[in-house]
């Protein structure tokens, strides 16, 4: 990829200074310990550090230009505007207009990362394939993974989350995709957004950006999205389990030892499917997948050889073997509906043991986190024999669980991580299964590796 400094400064709106506009750019970034040679350092405003303070240093590594909101006293040609966070989406929106590349965009309350993962697995098969890495879903990491995007993409996946009304409509603004996929309407970011009918509006704002001729990819087990199935502008698709209406459906859906197994049908074809990830959240991702697979041609074989050999990304329901031990390590982040999914995943694994459940607690729920937690604990005491809580909220998730039937004595909350884990160490053996999860503040997974580190 190559950009004249001319056409960059064309696509932001700014002002070039300095330097010779048929300068070529081959690299965009906004993080000072990224640069290389060729690039162009976006110097954004953050809460801890300023862009501007570390021009210097991007000329040193080898930056051709910046991107900045005043002239730095630094020699190397600067592009001026009066956002550099703007300025930086309208550069990533133009690049994805001069490509012929199809997007897929994905959100939805639960499972984004893991359908953009499963959308990938399967579209790579047959084409060239670009994907949002890790979570890069936000207004500074959707644009980054455009800009990092190859010429010759055929399709690119993209990973889209929002919390605040807006968020949504300006991502699809720049991300322009072709296919809108909405995986469900949960509770997450309730807080900001008020009602699961706020989540909806939020969610459906990916549609602002969707093309003309562009096509929605929906749950259509959930009723909210269900109900938009009779609205126009969009063709719609819709996939689900219990929704015979629905465009491509799972039926036979049986949990092996090792992952998912279900029957999918719809658009003409028909497919025995296996996934290696456990639990019916799994299912409604690979679904996703497999909508968007037929709707972009990939042949059936190749979508089920793409899903069997599925692998999540980082700490997404990883499933560990250590001392005769199952460890579900689900500590990314946590909202009542992926807690739900994971303590069911917990109780439909088989144990010689105990089914220990490790939760931290899940943030962003505003006023419904009493009640929230509440119901996560009386669940979590017919899924697990013990429940260790941490967090603000650890004394709801207990009393839910206690009131759920489970003895007191195997309710326990922590104010610490070492103090968990020392726990763990004492009440963990041979035949048990046990899971962490809990949102991503939590950092559940430093429980987990305490524990590791003394087994």
């Amino acid at each position: 990829m190559s950009w004249t400094l001319k056409t960059l400064a064309a696509w932001c709106g700014g002002t070039l200074h300095g330097g010779q506009e048929e300068t070529l750019a081959t690299h965009v970034t906004f993080d000072s310990r990224k640069v290389r040679e060729g690039s162009l350092f976006v110097c954004l405003k953050g809460k801890k550090a300023d862009g501007h303070d570390f021009v210097a240093a991007a000329k040193e590594q080898g930056a051709v230009c910046v991107l900045a909101e005043h002239a730095v006293d630094v020699p190397i040609p600067q592009i001026l505007v009066n956002d550099s966070a703007l300025a930086f989406g309208r550069l990533a929106a133009a690049y994805r207009k001069s490509l012929p590349v199809k997007v897929v965009g994905v959100t939805g309350s639960v499972g984004k990362t893991s359908t953009k993962e499963m959308l990938a697995a399967v579209l790579q098969s047959t084409f060239v394939t670009a994907k949002t890495l890790e979570n890069h879903n936000n207004d500074l990491g959707l644009p980054l993974t455009i800009l990092d995007m190859p010429e010759n993409s055929q399709l690119a996946v993209l990973e889209m989350g929002m919390n605040h009304f807006g968020e949504m409509s300006y991502l699809s603004t720049i991300a322009q995709p072709d296919i809108a996929v909405i995986t469900n309407i949960g509770t997450a970011h309730i807080e900001y957004l008020g009602t699961r009918e706020g989540i909806l509006r939020a969610k459906l704002e990916i549609l602002e950006g969707l093309a003309k001729n562009g096509i929605a990819v929906f749950n259509g087990d959930e009723p909210l999205l269900w109900s938009q199935k009779t609205l126009e502008h969009h063709k719609k698709y819709f996939y689900g389990i219990e929704n015979s209406m629905c465009a491509v459906t799972a039926h036979n859906v049986k949990q092996l030892d090792g992952g998912m197994s279900f029957q999918a049908r719809g658009l003409g074809q028909e497919m025995e499917i296996f996934v290696p990830a456990d639990g019916i959240h799994t299912v409604y991702n690979a679904l996703a997948a497999i909508t968007v697979g037929l709707i972009c041609g990939v042949r059936p074989e190749k979508i089920q050889l793409a899903l069997a050999n599925f692998q999540n990304t980082g700490m997404r329901q990883k499933i560990l073997q250590e001392k005769g031990m199952t460890i579900i390590a689900d500590c990314y982040n946590a909202g009542p509906e992926s807690m739900e999914a994971a303590l069911n995943v917990l109780g439909d694994r088989p144990a010689t043991g105990k089914h220990i459940a490790v939760l931290g607690d899940m943030l962003e729920l505003g006023t419904r986190s009493m009640a929230e937690h509440y119901r996560i604990g009386r669940l979590a005491a017919s899924k697990a024999d013990y429940v260790l809580a941490y967090g603000t909220y650890a004394d709801r998730i207990l009393t839910g669980a206690f009131t759920g039937g489970m003895k007191k004595s195997n309710c326990m909350s922590f104010s610490t991580h070492e103090a968990m884990a020392e726990k763990l160490r004492v009440l963990a053996g041979e035949g048990d299964v046990l899971l962490f999860k809990g949102s991503r503040g939590m950092r559940m997974e430093h429980v987990l590796e305490l524990f590791l580190e003394e087994n």
